[in-house]
């Protein structure tokens, strides 16, 4: 690949060695786009907007023309024995919006009844998902997600209404523009922008599909190809962090246990850091974790 075509992937590694560097004009100078909350950057992607129009991304047209099957299927999800939704932050459980994940971080998640959901999955691996999650979001009646932004600027958010509240009580807002869901149809959308959406319904849940993929309309397929790699290295070194830390801990814990009827010091099995057992109050291990 000639390094021409890798010049905005560069700029992004950059930011991200350095987050410090300077952010372009056109997000520090809007109002609606917390730059302190940018994470993810890449360089030189041009002019965006709170909203897209769908019929610019294949994606959308496909879920359009497929909404009923979609929502056939989502009713076989749901009539699984299996409850699948789940929170995906804290922030989600707290204002009432769980999903029912299809993909997790642009991957199919293993033991998954995607039998039950063949046109669903055929079209969201039409497009190069990115690193968060597709599937369905169920929002509360009154209840709604406060205001936030995502910090990438690589990705778009598409979201189709599957079942939408009589009267079209469900909305989001992206910047200084409010949509309302529709069934059928499609919201595209920028999270860099300060958003929140609310149910204004007062016994009616909402329920959209809800895909988070790469930016097609400003990445060219290389760039997304390069991008789903990094992203595939980082959730590797993430997994491997994770098992060390709790590999770590798991063997701190049972040498520490197994010393429990001594009086003599000891030292921590990582060998950072002396205490006593037995002779006094129990002191934290290297990671700040309790012995037991």
């Amino acid at each position: 690949v000639p390094d021409k075509q890798l010049e905005r992937v560069a700029g992004m590694v950059r930011h991200t060695l350095d987050p410090m560097l300077p952010l372009e004009d056109s997000i520090i100078n809007d109002p609606f786009r917390p730059h302190n909350e940018i994470h993810a950057y890449m360089p030189g992607l041009g002019g965006t907007k709170p909203f897209y129009d769908p019929s610019q991304v294949k994606l959308c047209k496909l879920l359009s023309e497929n909404y009923e099957t979609i929502k056939e299927e989502y009713h076989a999800l749901i009539s699984d024995k299996k409850d699948r939704f789940q929170s995906v932050t804290s922030m989600n459980y707290e204002s009432g919006w769980r999903t029912l994940v299809l993909f997790y971080n642009g991957h199919r998640i293993p033991d998954f009844p995607y039998h039950l959901c063949p046109t669903t999955t055929k079209i969201l691996e039409t497009v190069p998902l990115a690193g968060r999650i597709a599937g369905f979001n169920r929002q509360q009646p009154e209840s709604g997600i406060p205001l936030h932004s995502d910090g990438n600027n690589m990705w778009l958010t598409c979201q189709m209404g599957i079942h939408v509240p009589e009267g079209e009580k469900a909305w989001i807002r992206v910047g200084p523009e409010t949509r309302r869901w529709k069934e059928g149809e499609c919201l595209l959308y920028d999270t860099t922008y300060e958003h929140e959406t609310f149910n204004e319904h007062p016994s009616q849940e909402r329920v959209v599909l809800h895909v988070d993929f790469f930016n097609t309309l400003k990445l060219t397929p290389v760039e997304v190809q390069v991008m789903q790699y990094i992203y595939s290295l980082r959730e590797e070194f993430m997994k491997a962090e994770g098992e060390y830390k709790m590999c770590c801990h798991v063997l701190v814990l049972k040498f520490e246990r197994s010393q429990l009827n001594s009086s003599l010091p000891h030292r921590c099995f990582q060998g950072w850091k002396t205490y006593s057992v037995g002779s006094g109050p129990m002191d934290k291990c290297c990671d700040g974790s309790e012995f037991m």
